[in-house]
């Protein structure tokens, strides 16, 4: 992909729904050349979100946060306070060739270690759930991504866990992995006997690494 900047868009807690709606406000702009590309950075109050390919075996029963169906790839996640949600959109058009979806990994990986975090991607074997995301180097999880690209530009994006309640993680199955182990920065600060970084020297670490202003 090329190197172009992002607009940088700073919102503190949005409720989901609204967020989303925004969201598609935004990508027509794009498409009809509006705006320029930006990187949107927010926080949610607590929301599972699901695509409609997830098995509905892998979605809470008696979920005790909303549950959300969405038109992103990827399957189940959680949204919520202490996790930074980051949404793209991009005229891939304009950008030329490249894997948004790779970039988007190695961009959070790069913006991790100037925080002092290691993080790797990791590749999907072949007839496998996908791996797409951010993992520490023991394969917990720290960032899930879900796109989806319509028209050219893309929507949707990252969350990175910084402090949330990984508990609400045990409820489904988070990204279609029953294994998964998520974790979050101040998990493993936490283990270091360190203070985790704020959220907004996450955000700021996350937008340097990214491109935008």
């Amino acid at each position: 992909m090329g190197r172009q900047t992002l607009e940088r868009i700073d919102l503190g807690e949005t409720p989901y729904t609204e967020a989303v709606e925004q969201m598609g406000q935004w990508v027509r702009q794009r498409q009809e050349g509006q705006i320029e590309d930006r990187l949107v950075m927010l926080t949610h109050p607590a929301v599972i979100t699901y695509s409609s390919r997830t098995p509905r075996h892998e979605l809470p029963v008696h979920p005790s946060i909303p549950l959300v169906e969405v038109d992103r790839g990827g399957q189940a996640t959680y949204h919520g306070p202490g996790q930074l949600v980051g949404y793209l959109v991009v005229n891939l058009r304009q950008r030329g060739p490249g894997d948004i979806v790779r970039w988007l990994e190695n961009g959070l990986i790069s913006a991790l270690d100037t925080l002092g975090f290691p993080a790797v991607r990791r590749d999907t074997p072949p007839q496998s759930q996908s791996l797409v995301g951010v993992w520490t180097p023991e394969h917990e999880k720290l960032a899930s991504i879900g796109m989806r690209i319509r028209g050219g530009v893309t929507s949707h994006g990252f969350a990175l866990n910084i402090a949330p309640d990984l508990g609400e993680f045990s409820a489904f199955t988070a990204c279609g992995l029953p294994e998964v182990a998520m974790t979050s920065l101040a998990r493993i600060a936490a283990a270091r006997g360190n203070p985790a970084p704020g959220e907004e020297e996450v955000r700021a670490a996350v937008a340097t690494s990214l491109g935008a202003g």
